[in-house]
């Protein structure tokens, strides 16, 4: 018999409830330490793939719980409501984007090989698009493979690689056909055991210290056949098609992480004295606190509706920017004000309005900028 509605939704919430006890239990109390290290343990991986924290909607067949993509989205809403913001994109990143790559588009033998280890935690996934000369403009990317009899031989540069410390396997887009630009991209599943393959240093960022983000450098790296995922020169369509998912579970991460400042900051004003009254007696307070929270609730019901969308199937790339643009849109200006009511205090870094802020920024950059947003919206009202 078909699972109704009701008993998904009853089933997710049981789901939340187990993944907000161990987030609460397991995690929060080490959040400050890995902060301050700016990096969490390579073993944070396994004990998450153990509690079935990872790969959640990959089947059951490839180590999964089998699960729909909202429920994979509430081990992501978790990490962000409890501002582990580092974790969450790791997380995400792994499962969210780089499991769904490999069960899409990827052979059985890739998705045997893979997609278990990832679910269990042996394995840390990452997708290694941007490079030093090209962000956002991934057509003119510069890394490249070449064919040497039944192989591949890799050569380039990636940064900014969320993962890209611990990653075991890194998908790679990479030029097969120098001249075809949009049409010459390939993508490959790359073992980070390969000789060639060498790992920089762990960026510093402004926010999401927790999170290991590095540079990856590939020097004649031989691939087998098999570990081109996809179709070749079809990579940057498979990018494409695979955008809208990354982009809604970004607007998820964004909307639990504002709610979860939120929560943080109505506790500050009620507690906070000035005046000879709290915080949340002054009309100033009240209002802001009201314009957020409107705020929020906005983007959320995008989100929502955006996420049955892309259950559905109908979830248009167009639609999918507007709903990053304005969700984290939303978050940095939460964020913004949230820091604002806790005064001089929400400028330390020990208190979390701090780190809520920091990390927020990098919401309307990685994923594809609020300027590209714009400009992806603008084309299917305008034209080019």
């Amino acid at each position: 018999m078909a699972s109704t509605a009701e008993d998904l939704s009853s089933e997710r919430e049981m789901f939340r409830d187990t993944v907000r006890r161990y987030v609460e239990t397991e995690l929060m109390p080490h959040a400050e330490e890995w902060e301050e290290a700016e990096g969490y343990p390579r073993e944070v991986w396994n004990q998450l793939g153990e509690a079935g924290l990872l790969c959640v909607d990959m089947p059951e067949e490839y180590g999964g719980l089998g699960g729909d993509f909202p429920m994979s989205a509430v081990v992501l809403e978790e990490l962000s409501r409890a501002g582990l913001a580092g974790l969450a994109t790791g997380v995400s990143v792994h499962s969210d984007i780089v499991a769904p790559y490999v069960l899409h588009i990827g052979s059985d033998e890739q998705k045997q090989k893979w997609l278990p280890k990832m679910a269990s935690g042996e394995v840390v996934g990452a997708i290694a698009m941007t490079e030093p000369g090209a962000g956002s403009d991934l057509q003119n990317i510069r890394s490249n493979a070449k064919k040497d009899g039944d192989q591949w031989v890799l050569n380039g540069a990636k940064t900014f690689i969320t993962n890209g410390i611990y990653a075991g396997m890194v998908i790679v887009a990479a030029k097969t056909t120098p001249d075809g630009g949009s049409k010459g991209t390939s993508l490959f599943t790359v073992d980070t055991s390969l000789e060639g393959f060498r790992t920089g240093r762990n960026l510093r960022k402004l926010g999401q210290h927790s999170n290991d983000t590095a540079e990856l450098f590939f020097e004649d790296v031989r691939l087998e056949a098999d570990a081109m995922l996809g179709t070749e020169n079809r990579g940057f369509m498979h990018l494409m098609d695979e955008l809208p998912r990354e982009r809604i579970a970004l607007s998820i991460g964004a909307v639990a992480a504002a709610e979860g400042v939120i929560e943080k900051t109505l506790e500050y004003a009620r507690e906070r004295k000035a005046f000879g009254q709290s915080l949340g007696q002054f009309q100033n307070t009240r209002f802001k606190m009201a314009e957020m929270k409107t705020d929020l609730e906005m983007a959320r019901a995008l989100v929502q509706q955006g996420t049955q969308d892309y259950l559905n199937g109908q979830l248009t790339p167009t639609r999918a920017a507007m709903i990053k643009l304005g969700s984290t849109e939303m978050q940095c200006r939460v964020a913004d004000g949230c820091l604002q009511i806790f005064g001089g205090y929400g400028y330390m870094r020990e208190y979390p309005v701090a780190r809520a802020f920091a990390d927020a920024r990098i919401q309307r950059i990685y994923g594809g900028t609020s300027e590209i947003m714009k400009e992806l919206v603008a084309r299917e009202m305008l034209g080019r």
